[in-house]
Formats: C-alpha cells, sequence, structure tokens
C-alpha cells in the first residue's frame, strides 16, 4: 500500500468519524422520542434525500444493479442502519453517550478478527497488541457500564449496555459486508452505492414508521416535532449522506484489517461530543478506555505501515 493512499484512506475514515459521531448525541437532543421513531425519521429523510441526489442517473445506474446487488443493498442496510441505530439510540437513552461509544470503539478488534483472512490483511500476529489493547479498552468501559455504582437501576445498565454490544455486531457485519462488495464493484461508484443504500433504507424505514408513530402524534408539543424533524434531517444529510459518502472512499482505499480502525475517530468525536454535552470531564475508566482504545487503533495503523 503506497503512503499517499494509506492517508488519504485515514483521512476520509476521519472526515467520516466526525460526521458520525453525530448520530450518538441525537437520541439525547431527541430524549422525548423513542429509538423506533428516531431511526424512522432519520431514514425516512436519509431516503428522501438520496432519492433526489440519484435521480439524476437513475436510467444510467439501474441496468448495472442484478439481483445479487439488490439483495446486498437489502441486508446492507437493515444491518447497518435500521438495526444498528435502533440498538444504538435504546443504548444511548439507557446508558449514556459515553458508554455506547467506546462500546462501539471495540468494531476495530472485531472487524480486525474478522478481516484478518481476506486479501491485502495482515496476519493475526502482526496485531497482537491491537488487538490486546482494545480488549483490554472494553473490559473498562463494561467495568465503568456495569461495575462503577450508578444512581440508574443495574438492569437499567446492564439492558443499555447489551444493546450497544448488539449494535457493535450488527455494525461489524455492516462494515465487512460493505466492504466485499465495493471491492468487486468496478461498475458503481461508491457515491452511488451509498445514496443506493439510503433508497433502500427509506423503503424499510417507510414500513418501520407505521409502528414507531401509530397513535402518538398528540403526545408532543409543535415545538417538540420541530426540533425532532431537525435533528432527523441532520442526521440524515451530515451522518448518513455526507459520512457514507467518505467511508465508502475510505474502504476503497484501506484494506479491511485497516478501515476497522478508522471506526476509532467516531468513537472520539462521539466522546468528544458527549462530554460537551453533559458539560463533563470523563471519568478515570472512560480516559483509561479512550487511551487504551486510541493506543489499539494507532499500533494497527503502526502494523500496516511496516
Amino acid at each position: 500500500m503506497s503512503q499517499h493512499k494509506l492517508w488519504l484512506g485515514i483521512g476520509f475514515g476521519a472526515a467520516a468519524g466526525a460526521a458520525w459521531g453525530l448520530v450518538f448525541l441525537a437520541p439525547e437532543l431527541a430524549r422525548d422520542f423513542s429509538p423506533l421513531q428516531l431511526s424512522a425519521a432519520r431514514y425516512l429523510a436519509y431516503g428522501l434525500v438520496a432519492l433526489a441526489l440519484i435521480a439524476p442517473r437513475w436510467r444510467a445506474l439501474a441496468p448495472r444493479l442484478g439481483r445479487a446487488e439488490w439483495l446486498a443493498l437489502l441486508r446492507l442496510s437493515l444491518l447497518g442502519n435500521i438495526v444498528y441505530y435502533v440498538l444504538l439510540a435504546t443504548a444511548v437513552q439507557l446508558g449514556g453517550v459515553a458508554m455506547t461509544s467506546l462500546v462501539i470503539g471495540f468494531l476495530p478488534v472485531a472487524v480486525t478478527l474478522i478481516g484478518s483472512r481476506g486479501h491485502g490483511a495482515l496476519p493475526l500476529r502482526r496485531l497482537a497488541l491491537t488487538l490486546a489493547l482494545g480488549l483490554a479498552g472494553i473490559v473498562c468501559v463494561a467495568w465503568q457500564a456495569l461495575g462503577v455504582p450508578s444512581a440508574a437501576p443495574v438492569a437499567t445498565r446492564l439492558t443499555g449496555f447489551l444493546c450497544a454490544v448488539g449494535a457493535l455486531a450488527a455494525w461489524t457485519a455492516y462494515a465487512v459486508s460493505n466492504s466485499r462488495w465495493l471491492l468487486r464493484l468496478d461498475h458503481v461508484s461508491s457515491h452511488d452505492w451509498s445514496l443506493l443504500t439510503g433508497l433502500v433504507t427509506g423503503g424499510l424505514a417507510l414500513l418501520l414508521a407505521v409502528p414507531a408513530f401509530m397513535g402518538g402524534a398528540g403526545e408532543h408539543t409543535p415545538a417538540q416535532w420541530w426540533g425532532f424533524i431537525g435533528v432527523a434531517v441532520s442526521m440524515a444529510v451530515v451522518a448518513s449522506v455526507v459520512g457514507n459518502a467518505f467511508w465508502n472512499q475510505a474502504s476503497r482505499l484501506l484494506p479491511l484489517t485497516m478501515i476497522g480502525q478508522m471506526i476509532l475517530f467516531e468513537t472520539l468525536f462521539a466522546l468528544l461530543y458527549g462530554f460537551l454535552w453533559e458539560a463533563r470531564w470523563p471519568t478515570a475508566l472512560e480516559t483509561l478506555a479512550m487511551l487504551l482504545v486510541g493506543a489499539s487503533v494507532l499500533a494497527g495503523i503502526s502494523a500496516h505501515r511496516r
């Protein structure tokens, strides 16, 4: 891998992380609404934006897509968007931004383990240090979430932690599958693939909106609804359209074991936004977890440079 491609891929990964970090704050900004409602609104808006952007090129793009591509888009949209964000939003509302973002920060280790057998991947022995540091970081997160005294009941914190782990599993499956599809899609650009994912996700969100909003329209004030719509549209444009486009560019430039390391930026930006929102400094365990996760990713980058 050339140094130019390496640093360009890292730059795209950092930009995606800055955009995606905002989705961790959204459940706090729209706490009056359920995770199901937030997910449905976010991805309905994403679908509409994707439709508007892809419409001018639809006639040229549609013939390039077969049954396999549409089934892949359906799986990726369900895993990487709908399932992932319902679980993530629930984890944020039950366990907080810091705990959720630190659990998702374990993604580099998970993706590295799965991607270690892929083309261009380093052998696991070269990644032993990054894996060990990542595992130590997740232990700190679990201890902070479940072992430290808190005003929230243990059952609530445990449910939040398990939802965060579920979101981690969903996004790991998405990251691995999406990266592999992008490598063989010579006839579709990464930007178009991102918009197609948004289009399919919007269709799924349309189905999700029925149970999410059924009978609940009168429970909120007009001001709450406008705030909720603003949060959903902002997530759709900044996180889903812009963030996914940056991520797909990074996925084409970096090997799978390396692309997993880029989740560090999402974690760091999510923590920054969360601590600013809560107006507090991180705890000792949170600081240690951040240092361990950061060191894990830097060790992975160093291994790939060598």
